[in-house]
């Protein structure tokens, strides 16, 4: 079991690591550690030793042992809320945005970005759920970007657009 001070001083020698290698261009000695974060050279010998050994994420951590590593690691898969609850404010702009185009003009826009399901239609498969040519999915489409595009609309999407530049 590694105390919960040791993990705090082996993070602190291992950004220390990082930073004296970049500005020696190699690996820094244990000696350079030691002065660099003015830890003893036994102490930071000691820890970078125990850095080095593979630990369990269950291995219980601290004085109580109630928690373990793998609890202290934020998972990759969980999304940021900040950025979770701004996705989905942005996705109802845009559905906003969206009514005020035709019915058919809406639905060829949300097939073509994948605004439906994530897959972005090509012409010919969006040709085919209206009954018409591919060209004239594209002259839609088009016609339809242009609107959005206008200063009224855009206009409604500048708090978004601010944050993305």
């Amino acid at each position: 079991r590694i105390p919960v001070h040791m993990i705090d001083v082996l993070s602190k020698l291992r950004q220390a690591q990082k930073k004296l290698t970049q500005q020696l261009r190699r690996e820094p000695s244990c000696e350079e550690l030691a002065e660099y974060t003015e830890v003893a050279v036994e102490e930071v010998r000691r820890v970078m030793d125990i850095g080095r050994h593979p630990v369990s994420l269950d291995r219980p951590v601290g004085e109580g042992e109630d928690s373990s590593f793998g609890e202290f690691i934020e998972s990759s898969d969980s999304e940021n809320p900040v950025r979770c609850a701004g996705n989905g404010m942005l996705r109802d702009k845009i559905d906003e945005l969206l009514q005020t185009l035709t019915f058919r003009e809406r639905e060829i826009i949300r097939l073509r970005y994948g605004l439906v399901d994530g897959y972005s239609y090509t012409l010919e498969e969006v040709g085919r759920i209206f009954k018409v040519t591919r060209e004239r999915v594209r002259q839609i489409e088009a016609k339809a970007v242009s609107k959005l595009q206008s200063p009224s609309r855009v206009q409604r999407l500048d708090g978004f657009l601010r944050e993305a530049a």
